[in-house]
């Protein structure tokens, strides 16, 4: 009970200062131009169009969807405790895992709602204006969003665990901006110089594999664009989901671990963290 009451007041406070209203008009504003942008010359050369939609949209939210998690939970913990109100919070009966539990699920809700609304606005223009949609695209689509929900939940708490291993909110916001940017564009533009280099000789598939796996947006990246035959096809990439031994599964494993891991560690941080 304490978790969830604690989870209320994370979204009354994001809905107070306007965060669900701004990330909500982000995604849906980015989602409406990509769908009537992207999909405009689908009409003659037989593509569907939520097909492109997914595409388009799976390559906005390896950027977006990281940036807006790790700006709305960098502060979480160091935040309340520059401010004080930390101390007050603890001084109810409610154990130190609850708080951090209870602080991440009303963060992730904020995300999901956004997701989901902004996201769903896409579909709802494209019914609207008389667009076929069939099952399979659905399909793809609807993992496309539960899937970027995840990759939020895996960077919010990123944001957690740094937030409760620095004393001040201004490193916690620079470290959060340095993952962004080795996760989200340094860490596959060097991927990609090595395999480049090495050509395939000391390299192999297995090690690829866990190279992927190490970085959630690579793992959110084959889940969407490789996943499904029509939309890997689309993408460029049905040679390569033919070939990786990465399945949905998996991938959504290496998701969870991403998410589980900086959780466990925060609140293990956040335990031993002198007030």
């Amino acid at each position: 009970m304490n978790v969830l009451i604690i989870a209320a007041k994370e979204v009354h406070q994001a809905i107070r200062n306007r965060w669900v209203l701004a990330a909500t008009l982000l995604l849906a504003g980015l989602a409406l131009s990509l769908t009537f942008l992207g999909s405009a010359p689908t009409g003659n050369v037989g593509v569907r169009t939520l097909d492109v939609v997914v595409v388009s949209l799976s390559s906005l939210t390896i950027f977006l969807v990281p940036l807006i998690a790790l700006l709305i939970s960098h502060d979480a913990i160091v935040g309340e405790m520059e401010r004080g109100t930390m101390l007050l919070l603890l001084s109810y009966p409610v154990a130190r895992w609850q708080v951090l539990l209870g602080k991440f699920l009303g963060h992730l809700a904020v995300l999901a709602f956004a997701t989901c609304l902004g996201y769903g606005a896409a579909v709802g223009a494209l019914a609207a204006t008389g667009s076929q949609i069939d099952s399979d695209s659905f399909l793809a689509f609807a993992a496309m969003v539960g899937s970027s929900v995840l990759l939020g939940a895996a960077f919010v708490a990123i944001g957690y665990l740094v937030s409760a291993l620095v004393r001040d909110r201004g490193t916690a916001a620079g470290i959060c901006i340095g993952l962004w940017l080795l996760l989200v564009l340094i860490y596959d533009m060097a991927l990609l110089g090595v395999l480049a280099l090495d050509q395939g000789r000391s390299i192999s598939a297995s090690v690829l594999n866990a190279l992927l796996l190490s970085n959630p947006t690579d793992a959110y990246r084959l889940i969407n664009l490789t996943g499904f035959a029509n939309v890997s096809t689309f993408a460029g990439m049905a040679g390569l989901a033919q070939t990786t031994s990465l399945t949905i599964p998996v991938l959504l494993t290496a998701l969870l671990c991403w998410t589980l891991l900086p959780l466990g560690l925060a609140a293990l941080a956040f335990s031993r963290r002198e007030l």
